[in-house]
């Protein structure tokens, strides 16, 4: 069967009025399809999970199994997607929202008890440290180096060929 064929068997079925009347979803009113509910997402940070049927499951051209076989596994798949998460999140939602909740309330406390005033003092404390560095190193290291370099620069080396 050609890819158009699949597409009008599967159109046919979900015009279907025994489908329609047997999800409880009127397909020929697009405004009953829109989503109403708020935006539980609006700055997109799980909109990699987006998954449809088409992004996991795919058949080429050259192995397609029955029509009914892909559109009753489609209804499963989106069912059992929907059904899964729904059972999921009844069981895992608060401790998780709990969890997570103590775990940035943790954090934030850290990091505004602790990391910043750390940070602050050694910015506040960093200009003296720099300070009595610069003055080690201009005292001991500078002129050890120094030192050393003239030695080095004493020492010639020959080669020669036996």
């Amino acid at each position: 069967m050609g890819l158009e064929t699949e597409k009008a068997d599967v159109q046919l079925f979900m015009d279907d009025d025994s489908y329609s009347h047997h999800t409880g979803i009127d397909y020929d009113d697009p405004e009953k399809l829109a989503d109403s509910s708020p935006d539980r997402d609006p700055n997109r940070l799980n909109s990699h999970l987006k998954v449809d049927f088409e992004d996991v499951i795919a058949e080429p051209v050259s192995a397609h199994s029955f029509d009914k076989v892909w559109i009753c596994s489609h209804a499963l798949f989106e069912v059992s997607k929907y059904v899964i998460y729904k059972f999921l999140t009844v069981f895992l939602a608060i401790p998780l929202a709990f969890a997570a909740g103590i775990l940035f309330a943790t954090l934030g406390c850290l990091h505004i008890w602790i990391v910043m005033p750390f940070v602050k003092t050694c910015l506040l404390v960093q200009p003296s440290v720099q300070t009595i560095w610069k003055s080690v190193t201009d005292v001991v290291i500078a002129p050890l180096c120094t030192s050393i370099g003239r030695v080095f620069s004493s020492v010639s080396l020959q080669l020669s060929h036996d």
